[in-house]
């Protein structure tokens, strides 16, 4: 068996490593006890395997029961059902001393509570097994043969039972709690400091208000002895041609030489059986209802969580929803915040492009009333549009100085003539009073300003003014 690290702190490896068999000890109620020698005893009950021995006495005894007993061993139907043929051939010893064998067993089957024998192939969720046995009635020694005829005579009275013994290769914890609920929990490293509550390893078999068993696992049955005490209750000795319930084990009981001063005795152990029936059928219908009630719990359980998760959810879909309110009304701030500022820029560069505009206007010599005019006749123009207006302004002022600087070429030549003039006069004179001759003159070219016809001038910047205009009207206000 494997020993976990939490059973060897607990110092408890030696103790399981020598305590993997058991011995349940149960009532040993006397065969068909009407039967007054033992000739006609061994031709009425006898095993069903090498029957009519003289020497033997036959009998038969459930051997165990599945569920709890008073040693607090479990003994599932699942592990007790894989071990149902392994009581054959087994020693019957007295009082679990295997050095004092009194018989063997012959052979076991399966009955459930009612006493029925069981043919099926998988467990019942209750059910016994009942072992057939015999007892070696012919001794040598007179000491061993009086001391047998004794024991047969006190089984007949009922003062003897039977005890099981196995081997088991395993335990896994049964655990009962208050309303009596049961549960296998599987015996490993994590669960192993439950062992120490056994009270197989010297615990209380108890644990936080649950009751712990130990449930074996790999059992096999290895004999079973006559004891005085028993701690399976079911565990009779049987009339061999009859089936086991309670009252066919009444009947048997107070048959023939039963010595009735023992009748108080096994009624008791009649009443303590029915009681543990009615007790059973109880804890059924109990376990049933609560089963239902828990059942019906779960459901309510579920439901509730669920409807606490779908509250849940709401509420997160609500918070969601403000949320995404709450961001909404952020971004339509911001939105309104940002227009604003926008518009404010607008503004700005608005005010700043009029300037501009407004500064080359007054370059160009525009006063401040006709500049701010103009540049709001031309506020829609684009600036590219604009400084196209402004490179031709200044090309008709260019050309405006051009003529004005020939009408004042104009205006002075005049001026210039005249002088020309008195300077001939002078000339003359000097020549008349050097009486000078006429031919003194005839290789010399008189000088003459050349005038400039201001009419002609005129209409060479009406005829540009004319082409800006043309220009401005195809390039400029056209678009």
């Amino acid at each position: 068996m494997k020993i976990y690290q939490q059973e060897i702190s607990d110092g408890l490896d030696a103790t399981i490593l020598a305590n993997n068999i058991i011995a349940c000890e149960s009532v040993a109620v006397v065969s068909d006890s009407s039967d007054r020698n033992l000739d006609n005893l061994i031709n009425k009950i006898k095993a069903e395997a090498n029957p009519d021995q003289i020497d033997l006495f036959y009998i038969k005894s459930i051997l165990v029961s599945t569920g709890w007993n008073k040693n607090d061993d479990v003994f599932s139907p699942a592990e007790t059902w894989a071990a149902r043929n392994t009581p054959e051939d087994k020693q019957f010893n007295f009082m679990h001393d295997e050095n004092d064998i009194i018989g063997h067993i012959t052979g076991s089957y399966i009955v459930d509570k009612n006493g029925n024998k069981v043919e099926a192939e998988e467990a019942p969720e209750e059910f016994d097994i009942v072992a057939e046995a015999v007892l070696y009635n012919s001794w040598t020694n007179p000491e061993n043969r009086e001391r047998m005829q004794k024991i047969i005579s006190e089984i007949k009275e009922g003062k003897w039972f039977v005890s099981m013994e196995c081997l088991f290769a395993g335990f896994d914890y049964a655990i009962t709690d208050a309303e009596g609920n049961n549960k296998i929990l599987a015996r490993d490293e994590e669960s192993s400091f439950l062992t120490k509550h056994l009270r197989a390893y010297g615990g209380t078999g108890e644990y936080q208000g649950y009751k712990i068993g130990r449930s074996l696992r790999q059992i096999s049955f290895s004999g079973k002895g006559l004891v005085a005490k028993p701690a399976n209750p079911r565990s009779v000795i049987l009339n061999a041609s009859k089936a086991f319930d309670q009252q066919t084990v009444l009947q048997d009981l107070k048959q023939g030489d039963v010595d009735m001063s023992n009748e108080n005795l096994l009624e008791q152990q009649i009443a303590d059986l029915k009681s543990e029936l009615a007790s059973a059928k109880e804890a059924l219908e109990a376990s049933q209802a609560k089963e239902s009630e828990e059942a019906l719990a779960a459901l309510e359980q579920v439901v509730a969580e669920k409807e606490e998760a779908l509250a849940s959810l709401r509420g997160e879909i609500t918070a969601a929803n403000e949320k995404i309110a709450e961001l909404e009304e952020t971004l339509s701030a911001q939105a309104k915040d940002m227009e604003e500022k926008m518009e404010e820029l607008r503004k700005m560069q608005k005010e700043k492009k009029m300037a501009t505009r407004k500064a080359a206007l007054l370059d160009l010599g525009l006063e401040d009333s006709e500049a701010e005019e103009t540049v709001a006749s031309y506020e829609e123009f684009d600036d590219t549009t604009f400084d196209a207006i402004i490179t031709a302004m200044k090309y008709m002022d260019k050309k405006k100085a051009v003529v004005k600087e020939e009408e004042v070429k104009a205006e002075e030549a005049p001026a210039e003539a005249e002088e020309v003039e008195q300077v001939e006069e002078v000339a003359a004179e000097e020549a008349e009073a050097e009486e000078v001759t006429e031919e003194l003159f005839e290789g010399v070219d008189s000088t003459e300003a050349t005038l400039v016809d201001a009419s002609d001038e005129t209409e060479e910047l009406e005829a540009t003014r004319a082409s800006v205009a043309e220009w401005l009207e195809k390039n400029v206000l056209s678009k």
